[in-house]
């Protein structure tokens, strides 16, 4: 390696370090400031004086989030009816989607892709209101279903999956067939093992957007069916409550960072596998 080489390695090392540093230092101030009391904290913020390690080491905050509020853990509960129904059933609508437009032939096929990528690019606010007419004419505002139903049918899955499932060789299939496999078949015993990263990348980004939706659940649910990703800026409004906040904020995030690190090698590998399409 040349002295330049080594000089930019350098740069690129301060910039990343540098980088994750700005990152970072939210995140740890949320946990540090989850062990703070509410005066020093207080003072904190009133004196522009914030500090990672808190001054008098506390765990109220957490005991008023499991044992003294329970809206903290209903909100979580909501989360997690929301959000499992969603990735379940996008998994499963995404692969068989993909197997449509990546290994069966039918009319206007390619023309009906294109249409999906449209939609992909398209913003979910463009479709809220929409979404809020249908919902309202199949008298489903004000339940889980309003929420779960819209999601469960991801462009952007279908379109993950259709680019894995197009790089399996097509013979393999041609020769399954010939034996007398069906296309569920096909699906269950060829496909689906060969695209086991690509459909844990789905599952893992399925999680982190729905995880943290917000748009969907104001308008179409009612407030004690509200998730914790719209529950925690309601805590925050009030003064008093910006240590409890803090407490929330830092287990709203532990879900989302286990799934990450448990997934991290399935999700590397479900990208690298795209990019080198």
């Amino acid at each position: 390696m040349t002295v330049e080489n080594k000089f930019l390695t350098v740069i690129k090392y301060i910039v990343l370090c540098i980088s994750a540093i700005f990152a970072l230092a939210p995140v740890v101030y949320i946990i540090s400031g989850s062990f703070m009391g509410q005066r020093e904290v207080a003072e904190a913020i009133s004196r522009n004086s914030f500090h990672f390690i808190p001054n008098s080491f506390t765990l109220i905050q957490y005991y008023e989030v499991f044992l003294r509020k329970p809206d903290f853990l209903l909100k979580f509960l909501n989360s997690l009816i929301l959000t499992i129904p969603i990735i379940l059933g996008q998994i499963v609508v995404s692969v068989l989607g993909a197997y449509a437009f990546a290994k069966i032939e039918f009319p206007f096929k390619n023309q009906f892709f294109f249409g999906f990528v449209l939609l992909m690019i398209m913003p979910y606010q463009v479709t809220l209101v929409p979404t809020y007419i249908l919902m309202k004419k199949l008298n489903l505002i004000g339940t889980y279903t309003s929420v779960i139903f819209p999601n469960i049918f991801s462009t952007f899955g279908v379109f993950l999956l259709t680019q894995f499932m197009k790089s399996i060789p097509e013979d393999q299939c041609q020769s399954a067939k010939i034996d007398g496999a069906s296309h569920l078949k096909v699906l269950l015993k060829i496909i689906i093992p060969q695209c086991k990263s690509s459909i844990a990348s789905l599952g893992i980004l399925c999680f982190i957007d729905n995880w943290n939706m917000i748009e969907q659940p104001l308008i179409l649910l009612n407030d004690n069916q509200q998730p914790l990703s719209t529950y925690l800026p309601t805590i925050c409004n009030n003064p008093n409550s910006v240590c409890l906040a803090f407490a929330c904020a830092v287990i709203f995030i532990l879900p989302a960072v286990f799934i990450f690190i448990k997934g991290e090698k399935l999700l590397l590998e479900g990208i690298q596998h795209l990019d080198s399409k």
